[in-house]
């Protein structure tokens, strides 16, 4: 989801109800303010986090939301859903309705989930060009070997989508326990990755995205806002 973007002129007209020269005149006095600084240039672009007031009245003042939620097995990521719990319905917050999700979790897969209603930030974490880790623990119903990490390493190639998956790191923890590093998100990926060698994934939970990790401060289904230092850590 992309921030929302718009010229300074075109806003304030759709804001206040006036015709856009009369907009330039508002500018030319200074009356207008964008993040504190006095706006001039009809042609300033602003997003949905620039601050815009009119002769002291404050006409935008949005706050990006950054949110960790430790999903639980059987909700879905959605905002809405028919037969499901969803993620949105766990929070306790009032902008909780202008969020939206980064990176979905399927179903039965727990773990660290990302909220926000920055769609900049969002597209950052999930565009593979910028390959950014996420970092799963998969249980397995058959014992794993060596042979699996050359193998999820090489990348591997599905005919029906005709694509070739990004080498993928595979660190084996004990003969049933695996940790996958991803820096893209495939539909059901690592299960399929896994079903190569006939292995079913019975366990599959995300631990850390780039730089954010879930931890174990966060009970399951419990949430909180990012640090700053975590929003800047992808």
């Amino acid at each position: 989801m992309e921030s929302k973007r718009a010229r300074l002129d075109r806003f304030i007209s759709a804001k206040i109800g006036i015709n856009k020269k009369n907009v330039r005149l508002l500018l030319a006095k200074g009356q207008v303010l964008v993040d504190g600084e006095v706006a001039r240039d009809i042609d300033q672009i602003i997003d949905q986090f620039s601050h815009v007031c009119l002769d002291g009245k404050v006409l935008q003042a949005n706050a990006p939301s950054y949110v960790m939620l430790h999903k639980p097995v059987g909700v879905v990521s959605a905002t809405v859903d028919d037969k499901h719990k969803t993620v949105i319905d766990l929070l306790d917050r009032e902008d909780k309705h202008s969020l939206h999700i980064v990176g979905r979790l399927d179903l039965n897969t727990s773990g660290l989930l990302l909220l926000t209603n920055d769609g900049r930030w969002s597209k950052k974490l999930m565009s593979p060009e910028h390959k950014v880790d996420k970092v799963y623990r998969v249980t397995l119903k058959n014992p794993i070997d060596e042979s699996y990490i050359a193998a999820f390493a090489g990348g591997m190639y599905f005919a029906f989508e005709d694509i070739t998956t990004q080498p993928a790191k595979l660190e084996i923890v004990d003969e049933h326990t695996a940790l996958v590093t991803l820096v893209e998100g495939r539909y059901h990926q690592i299960k399929r990755m896994f079903g190569r060698f006939r292995n079913p994934v019975i366990g599959l939970h995300r631990l850390s995205v780039g730089g954010i990790e879930l931890g174990s401060q966060l009970a399951v289904g419990e949430s909180r806002d990012l640090l700053a230092s975590e929003v800047q850590n992808v």
